[in-house]
């Protein structure tokens, strides 16, 4: 799935907001840059188009939207297309430049630890 910054931002405000409006999202994408509301219009639209969104009734004239994809989905499609392009495909200097990130707090470090920890418990080691 191919999103561009701006379909994600629009798609973290439905995510936020569960069903919601197009005048509710441009609110919420408005605080953060200058766009018009037939701009977020069309791009609530266009997520429709893609599978992303999925109109579920009306509040007055305002269509309601709602999620038709999870945030875990697109994030998941999103890495693998990064690593694809950035990483041609291997996850091993992805995951070295994470780990070698003096920004990681140790709560984040802990939390990685109890995750490796986890994925060995249930057989997930691979010699990849």
């Amino acid at each position: 799935m191919r999103l561009s910054e701006f379909e994600l931002d629009v798609m973290q405000q439905v995510w936020r907001r569960g069903r919601c409006s197009a005048p509710d999202v441009h609110c919420g994408v408005a605080s953060s840059r200058n766009v018009a509301y037939t701009t977020v219009k069309t791009i609530l639209d266009r997520l429709e188009r893609k599978g992303c969104l999925v109109r579920v009734g009306a509040d007055g004239r305002a269509i309601l939207y709602e999620a038709a994809v999870s945030r875990a989905t697109v994030q998941q499609s999103m890495l693998e297309r990064f690593v694809a392009h950035v990483f041609a495909g291997d996850r091993r200097p992805m995951l070295t430049q994470l780990l070698r990130d003096e920004t990681l707090t140790p709560t984040e470090l802990q939390h990685l630890r109890d995750l490796l920890s986890d994925r060995q418990a249930d057989g997930g080691e691979s010699d990849a």
